[in-house]
């Protein structure tokens, strides 16, 4: 069984709407185990036991929520140096009020810190999330998760 880790955070429902649709995709591969978590209850063990990560964000102020920040730094050190996190693939998928390219820069830099290896264009839905973007989400989570339970990444 192949397990694809989905953390988020949202505040005003969009990110959290495209995580669920992005959760959606993954959970339709046969074989796909989803763990679904705001960022703020994910943790070490969630990181260590996912065959696949996939990353979503608000952009507040050009940069990404300060929760996924908070993940990242609750679980960096530890991380540092495990062969379950070293090569990890991982997406992203952005909610931008204005391009989402400051939030997705700063969430590469961190992933490239951890030496995780990015698999899948962005996701960047700037204002509302409508019909087209939640199929964009959906499309993400599909391809993730069976190139992940195929061992492709």
């Amino acid at each position: 069984m192949c397990t694809i880790l989905i953390i988020y955070h949202s505040q005003s429902g969009h990110t959290e709407k495209m995580a669920r649709a992005v959760a959606r995709g993954a959970g339709s591969i046969e074989g796909v185990r989803v763990m679904l978590k705001q960022a703020a209850e994910a943790g070490m063990e969630d990181l260590v036991g996912c065959d696949g990560l996939i990353i979503g964000s608000p952009e507040y102020f050009g940069y990404m929520a300060g929760m996924i920040k908070d993940f990242f730094d609750r679980t960096y050190e530890a991380a540092r140096g495990r062969k379950e996190v070293f090569k990890k693939p991982y997406a992203v998928f952005i909610s931008a009020g204005n391009d989402g390219n400051g939030a997705l820069t700063q969430i590469e830099r961190i992933c490239l810190g951890y030496q995780f290896k990015k698999i899948y264009d962005p996701v960047i839905v700037k204002g509302e999330v409508d019909r087209d973007a939640l199929s964009r989400c959906n499309e993400l989570g599909k391809i993730i998760a069976a190139g992940c339970r195929e061992g492709i990444y």
